[in-house]
């Protein structure tokens, strides 16, 4: 069983990763990206008021069911976790801690701009529907 919530964990959080930073991208997704986007900056910023910079409930969970499959010395970052895991690279922490920030950020901020692009377009079109109408 702990090892297919290993591998629950890696399908899942890999794939909220990924969106996180390419969701955006797919108009009918925007809004829960930016939800998304929110709530790993809450976590990373918020809850890293108690439990350190960058905390993530899926890795806290994730990394319990790994030390119980023997595993030890795992990196604090998940990330770093991912490029050993299934590139076999260890890269410097640092680096990768400033790369998902970086990404991180501008996710964010593409998120946000074209969230409020696109409900400024539907506040406009909405308008010209009532005048016109």
């Amino acid at each position: 069983m702990l090892a297919v919530l290993d591998v629950g964990f890696v399908l899942l959080h890999t794939t909220l990763t990924l969106f996180n930073i390419v969701g955006w991208v797919w108009h009918p997704l925007r809004k829960a990206n930016l939800v998304t986007l929110l709530l790993t900056g809450f976590s990373w910023f918020g809850l890293g008021v108690f439990y350190g910079f960058g905390y993530c409930p899926l890795t806290h969970w994730h990394w319990m069911v790994l030390e119980r499959l023997g595993e030890a010395d795992l990196p604090r970052s998940y990330i770093q976790y991912l490029f050993i895991r299934l590139l076999g690279l260890e890269l410097d922490a640092g680096l990768v801690d400033a790369g998902v920030l970086i990404s991180f950020l501008a996710a964010l901020a593409a998120s946000v701009v074209l969230n409020l692009r696109d409900r400024r377009r539907r506040l406009q079109a909405a308008n010209h529907g009532a005048a016109g109408g």
